[in-house]
């Protein structure tokens, strides 16, 4: 088997990475050689690959879903957005420069070569590549430039599924919708449609699946039920529940230990805190305002794309004041271990050019942001526990006066925790010791239990595999990808219709 295949949705977090990730595994567990790939990616979640490059966390989980350690290759273009208008650019796994969003549309066309270079070497070295669109096709605005979705289609000759979240309602307006604003050069690629998180007896659906072929001409590969377990690696912050919950908390053998994570308006890479919510008896959840830490025993700030503005959120809605009066234990990751230090620069501009700027002052340690960033895929040792993790950051410590957390890395008090390293929560013993640590301080009588992060990842993934084997024409799907789009496709009114011959 040989070929490549688009997969689309109708909204953000849709399903995308989600299925992506679950053909991956299916189709390495037939023994293809298969691997991820989304041209362009717009997250904070981002992740390090051995080579010392920068890709998004979707593509890390789904290069795990087809066995394959994750590459650059995967995501040739990340945009971090440090701002509502600003994105920091990383080609091939590293940063070079900051677009807004009218200059970003400049650079698309020379950003086109390298993306479609990339999948073609991709093609070249593997049986099978699973690409993942990027928002919504139908943003007929974006088209001229667009580099992701049937921009790419077109010019590497790609069927596409097209994906939609039933959950959100008005699942057949938005599968319809999507194609018939299509022009017809992109209408004839469009292959068929797949809905997500049914609940439900699906023969309720029948006449609606029955009616969209009938309006579209194309079918319907699949309906994938709803399945709670799947929360973790979210791409979105939409893929997390309305109250601000973090996964499914499990029921604890004695007392919860409830932790509140500071969700600043650039938060980047919550994904960290998603092995704590693993935990049975550990309630996670994400709070915007001083009130969220009145019940806390745990306070987390995560990292953040822009530091220097979200510490200056912190200060102005009160929440720095509250970090500060909270007797409990307190950990920061990344630009959170920033923020609790003394003082941060950034004499190059990297944020905002300023002489200096005071940080919540719970630990006696000192920033400057660096204009090169740290990519790194370290391993050291914490509290005795042999740890790996990755780091993704600008600032760097210049004084410190604080006892190192791992290694010469970090800083902790008896009761405050710094680090740079991401993923640090997801190695067991350390997390273990961790948690007991801060239940102590807290006066909580937890115990937490013997779980694998790496494990419960394994799972989620199997489960996606399963869902694709169990409830996607998988047939129809190999079809597309050995055969292309079918030829013949009808056209949908009213979007550009073919040109008149």
């Amino acid at each position: 088997m040989r070929g490549a295949m688009l997969i689309c949705g109708t909204t953000s977090d849709a399903g995308k990475s989600v299925l992506v990730a679950g053909l991956c595994r299916f189709l390495a567990r037939q023994g293809v050689d298969v691997v991820p790939f989304k041209a362009q990616n717009m997250s904070n979640n981002s992740f390090v690959t051995l080579d010392g490059g920068e890709i998004g966390r979707a593509q890390a989980l789904q290069a795990r879903a087809a066995f394959k350690e994750p590459s650059v290759r995967f995501n040739p273009v990340l945009l971090k957005p440090g701002s509502d208008r600003t994105s920091q650019v990383v080609l091939h796994g590293k940063a070079v420069g900051t677009v807004s969003a009218m200059s970003y549309r400049e650079r698309k066309a020379e950003l086109l070569g390298e993306v479609l270079s990339t999948l073609d070497g991709l093609r070249r070295d593997h049986e099978v590549v699973i690409c993942e669109g990027a928002g919504s096709p139908a943003e007929i605005n974006l088209r001229a430039s667009d580099i992701a979705n049937m921009g790419l289609a077109t010019r590497a000759n790609l069927p596409v599924l097209v994906v939609s979240d039933i959950d959100r309602g008005g699942v057949f307006a938005h599968l319809f919708g999507t194609v018939a604003v299509l022009d017809a050069a992109d209408q004839a690629l469009i292959s068929g449609f797949v809905i997500n998180k049914f609940r439900g007896d699906q023969r309720l659906l029948e006449p609606g699946l029955r009616q969209l072929r009938a309006l579209t001409g194309r079918p319907v590969l699949g309906v994938l039920p709803w399945r709670e377990e799947l929360w973790l690696d979210a791409e979105d912050s939409l893929s997390y529940n309305a109250d601000g919950v973090v996964g499914r908390p499990k029921p604890p053998k004695r007392d919860w230990l409830r932790v509140a994570v500071i969700r600043n308006p650039r938060i980047s890479n919550a994904t960290d805190v998603e092995a704590l919510a693993c935990e049975p008896g550990v309630s996670v959840r994400f709070v915007t305002e001083p009130a969220g830490l009145t019940n806390a025993d745990l306070v987390v700030l995560p990292g953040s794309k822009s530091t220097l503005t979200d510490l200056q959120w912190l200060f102005e809605t009160g929440l720095a004041e509250a970090v500060r009066r909270f007797e409990g234990p307190v950990l920061g990751i990344c630009g959170g271990f920033q923020m609790l230090g003394r003082y941060i620069q950034d004499p190059d501009g990297v944020e905002w050019r300023t002489s200096g700027t005071g940080g919540l002052g719970l630990l006696d340690v000192d920033f400057t942001f660096k204009r090169e960033k740290t990519l790194a895929r370290p391993s050291g040792l914490a509290w005795r526990e042999h740890v790996t993790g990755y780091e993704i950051h600008h600032g760097q410590v210049v004084r410190s006066t604080e006892q190192p957390l791992i290694g010469d890395e970090g800083a902790q008090t008896d009761r405050v925790l710094g680090t740079h390293w991401h993923g640090l929560l997801e190695n067991d013993t350390f997390r273990r010791k961790f948690l007991r640590w801060a239940a102590e301080r807290a006066g909580r009588d937890f115990e937490p239990e013997e779980v694998s992060f790496q494990a419960a990842r394994e799972a989620q993934l199997d489960l996606l595999g399963d869902l694709v084997a169990d409830h996607l024409d998988t047939k129809a799907v190999i079809d597309l990808l050995e055969r292309g789009a079918p030829a013949g496709l009808p056209f949908v009114p009213p979007g550009a219709p073919p040109a008149a011959e």
